[in-house]
């Protein structure tokens, strides 16, 4: 594993995109606020058209189904991202806002992903998709809060590491044609 991480990384350095990175921006007992921005080689319409695939980038393994390409976003206010197999189906998040304004597109989507809807908080996904000299700049924020006596600061990191390697495989689909 070590190797396909580092030969991952040096193809980015090569292709002149620095390795993506995010951070626990804020966290306290009753919230935490994720955060990430990465610029890549591509079109902004490329990436904005794989963002909304989530079934192309998203891992199978957070998944309840086992497979990604039970997932659909539908990018329109109200519109579901849902997982639909055979034994059962789930509501991830509903589209808050789908924006284009001056060539620069926005998806907020409230999403309780994984444990956190058990958990009952608020959880927004905001990705923006934005025109760079270099490509396109894919930002994301995810801002989660409820009640205080869920420790959230200490969900956070966790939260974070799932929700990252979601994005990094965003960011290898939309750089290379494939998100592993």
């Amino acid at each position: 594993m070590r190797f396909t991480l580092l030969a991952f990384a040096v193809t980015l350095l090569v292709l002149g995109v620095p390795p993506a990175r995010a951070d626990v921006i804020t966290a306290t007992p009753s919230m935490f606020v994720l955060h990430a921005e990465q610029t890549v080689p591509a079109a902004p319409d490329r990436a904005w058209s794989a963002l909304t695939r989530l079934g192309d980038w998203w891992n199978s393994e957070h998944t309840y189904s086992g497979n990604a390409h039970n997932l659909r976003l539908d990018p329109r206010a109200g519109g579901c991202w849902c997982e639909q197999w055979r034994e059962g189906s789930v509501q991830h998040g509903r589209v808050l806002l789908v924006m284009n304004h001056d060539g620069v597109r926005t998806l907020r989507v409230d999403a309780p992903l994984g444990p956190l809807q058990e958990m009952a908080v608020n959880a927004v996904l905001t990705f923006t998709v934005a025109p760079d000299p270099a490509g396109a700049k894919i930002e994301m924020t995810y801002r989660v809060s409820g009640d205080a006596s869920l420790g959230l600061d200490q969900v956070g990191p966790g939260v974070n590491a799932v929700i990252m390697e979601q994005y990094g495989r965003l960011i290898r689909l939309v750089t290379s044609g494939s998100p592993g």
